[in-house]
């Protein structure tokens, strides 16, 4: 009898909703760059202080790093890992390279938005904390840290069984190791005198 593949439900539908919130975010802050470029000095609707804004960082040389406004990517980027999400629920085998790109392009976003991160933090030219950005934030980190961790049980990184058993007990310490990431992302901005905690608080209430 053949061996039932696994099916990956809890990590396929992560994919979906980390997709549709990554892709409004990056739709809004595209939106919010072509307001900017029809009104320079129009303030846009996520600007709660000089600190909490996207005005700066859309106006930035950091926010158009490859010559065109960063969002764009996650528009287009955020589009691939639904497709993914949809697949992985559909229980649709891939190759081992295929898994293998993927990885690379969820690794390739996860430094992008670390270099994003340092730059919103400690640049001179910025030194803000754009909302959705950070929302962006939130769903790219844990996307990350799953993806290697389901790279490691699917066999993409290692075909041995026991490594592949051990890397799926490893997932379910994804959500803990999100939140120190987020503490580390917390603690940085608190540190370089942002008071992220502070203005958050500040814009909500």
């Amino acid at each position: 009898m053949t061996q039932q593949r696994p099916r990956y439900i809890g990590y396929g539908i992560w994919l979906i909703i980390a997709s549709i919130i990554g892709w409004w975010a990056a739709f809004q802050l595209t939106v919010e760059k072509f307001i900017k470029l029809e009104d320079p000095d129009s303030l846009s609707s996520c600007y709660f202080s000089v600190i909490l804004q996207c005005d700066a960082n859309l106006d930035s040389w950091q926010g158009s790093a490859f010559g065109f406004p960063n969002p764009i990517i996650g528009v287009t980027g955020w589009m691939a890992v639904l497709v993914m999400g949809v697949a992985v629920l559909a229980n649709v085998r891939f190759p081992r390279w295929f898994w293998g790109l993927f990885g690379l392009g969820i690794t390739g976003a996860f430094v992008f938005i670390c270099w994003l991160i340092t730059q919103s933090i400690y640049a001179d030219n910025l030194g803000t904390l754009c909302p959705w950005c950070m929302v962006t934030w939130s769903v790219t980190i844990p996307t990350f840290l799953a993806t290697m961790v389901h790279l490691a049980r699917n066999g993409t990184f290692a075909t041995s069984e026991r490594v592949q058993q051990r890397a799926a007990r490893l997932m379910a310490w994804v959500p803990l190791a999100t939140i120190v990431a987020y503490a580390i992302v917390i603690m940085m901005a608190q540190l370089a005198g942002l008071d992220l905690l502070g203005e958050v608080y500040r814009a909500i209430f």
